[in-house]
């Protein structure tokens, strides 16, 4: 599927999206109001916030809804060496990936920054976690 012919002053910029809860979303919904084209990478089963706030349609709260405008989604199960692979072939070919999953995590999966640079020199990778990566917290949820 191609994305519409977005405007804005990021029109072009192609962004995956890697992010539950507000942080992530309401940073790549920015992104998206100004014209990126959003990927959203979704679990199987959909981002755990879908159930938040009334809904006419099941699956698609008002939460949910807001902070996800504006983006395409895809489902990949990261867990599975086929859904990273598919992962991986996405990253080739975009500009900024955003998670904010732990950093111990984000490495398991190959998704840390040295990792995807080697792929893709030119990726802007954007990760908020909740701890530093020197603190002995960094594999806490946050």
């Amino acid at each position: 599927m191609k994305p519409s012919q977005a405007t804005g002053p990021l029109a072009g910029i192609r962004v995956v999206d890697l992010t539950t809860v507000v942080l992530g979303p309401f940073a790549t919904q920015v992104l998206g109001d100004m014209g990126a084209d959003v990927v959203k990478v979704e679990a199987p089963g959909g981002d755990t916030t879908r159930q938040i706030g009334p809904s006419r349609t099941p699956g698609l709260g008002a939460y949910f809804a807001n902070l996800n405008r504006n983006k395409r989604s895809i489902v990949l199960d990261l867990k599975r060496p086929a859904g990273r692979a598919a992962l991986l072939r996405l990253l080739d070919g975009v500009d900024v990936l955003v998670h904010n999953m732990r950093l111990g995590a984000a490495e398991r999966l190959g998704l840390d920054y040295p990792s995807l640079a080697a792929r893709n020199p030119r990726l802007v990778h954007a990760c908020a976690t909740g701890f530093r990566p020197d603190s002995a917290w960094r594999e806490a949820p946050a």
